[in-house]
């Protein structure tokens, strides 16, 4: 655990320069200063994290996916068979994220992490233990490609929106009760449960509550880690990120906890329907690209969100300045 320690306090700095320089290049071209909102800051940070050349050619999409112990506690209706079972859907082409993908000219790939050996159920025992917890992140971290111009971060696993409630609850406080959400759709019954297994295993394990990678690997899953693994690897290789839902917050959410600007290289894509996401963003000072009630996972949100990081970039780089089209710019 040392070594990821390490790995995750010895962050690279993004391009200044090449930030300073997208700036300074906003300011001349042939609009008021600022009407473009969001899409003249994407273009800025795209810069920092890629340099002045970021073309946004070579976009992956990596879904991560594993299985909950932590479902035996009846915390979500649906039984773990179906995390191989929208695996194998993915593979075959016939999922959403499939299709935004493909409107996205993004690279699927899919990972699928020993789906048949769910981890541990963590209101009785640690999800993952230090070894198995460091094989995930390694398996998320090898995944990144180098030479990638955007990576997008997707899950999917049964059960995985009680590990990420049970992880923001460990890290921000305020229990089940603040965090729990409906997930894949819950009824009251199943609420009460599941707010109860988070509350439960909070109890059992509060002496494991100061230490952020700890927490990752006694509330979480194989696709957290793996994810959490995934956007260390981007930011020690300069790939922007984009996170999708509230499974992938929570599982970045420990690298801010152990140095603030760990996820300045990531975007949050969307804001999801699931109960927490909005408030675990606001922890984490993360604004949403979009706000469309989406609640699926997959890496939806943040594929979807992939044609506006281009717009923003398309704007930025064709634009005329004021003096190459001859239009009177703002007097000073």
């Amino acid at each position: 655990m040392a070594d990821l320690r390490a790995a995750c306090l010895n962050l690279p700095a993004g391009n200044d320069a090449a930030a300073a320089e997208a700036l300074a290049r906003q300011a001349t071209l042939t609009k008021p200063p600022g009407s473009l909102g969001r899409l003249e800051e994407i273009a800025t940070w795209l810069a920092k994290w890629g340099g002045a050349s970021r073309r946004l050619d070579r976009v992956d999409v990596l879904i991560f996916a594993g299985n909950h112990g932590i479902t035996a506690q009846g915390v979500s209706p649906y039984p773990a068979a179906v995390t191989a079972q929208m695996v194998a859907n993915f593979n075959h082409g016939g999922a959403a994220i499939n299709q935004l993908a493909q409107v996205s000219s993004a690279t699927l790939r899919v990972v699928a992490l020993d789906l048949d050996r769910p981890t541990a159920d963590f209101t009785l025992e640690p999800a993952m233990d230090e070894a198995a917890f460091l094989k995930a992140v390694a398996e998320g971290y090898n995944a990144v490609r180098a030479g990638t111009d955007l990576v997008c971060l997707g899950e999917m696993g049964i059960g995985n929106t009680t590990a990420a409630a049970a992880i923001a609850a460990a890290l921000y406080g305020g229990g089940g009760a603040r965090w729990a959400g409906r997930g894949t759709g819950l009824d009251d019954r199943g609420m009460e449960r599941k707010r109860a297994a988070i509350d439960t295993a909070l109890a059992r394990h509060a002496g494991l509550l100061g230490d952020p990678l700890m927490i990752a690997a006694t509330f979480g899953g194989r696709e957290l880690a793996a994810i959490l693994g995934a956007t260390l690897a981007a930011r020690h290789r300069g790939i922007p990120v984009l996170l999708d839902g509230f499974v992938c917050t929570a599982a970045v959410a420990p690298l801010a906890k152990l140095r603030a600007d760990a996820l300045d290289h990531t975007q949050a894509a969307h804001v999801s329907a699931e109960a927490g996401h909005r408030a675990l963003l606001g922890e984490l000072k993360l604004q949403p690209l979009l706000d469309l009630g989406m609640r699926l996972g997959e890496g939806s949100g943040a594929a979807l969100a992939v044609p506006m990081l281009r717009a923003a970039l398309a704007c930025h780089t064709g634009m005329a300045t004021f003096a190459e089209a001859g239009v009177a710019g703002k007097p000073h």
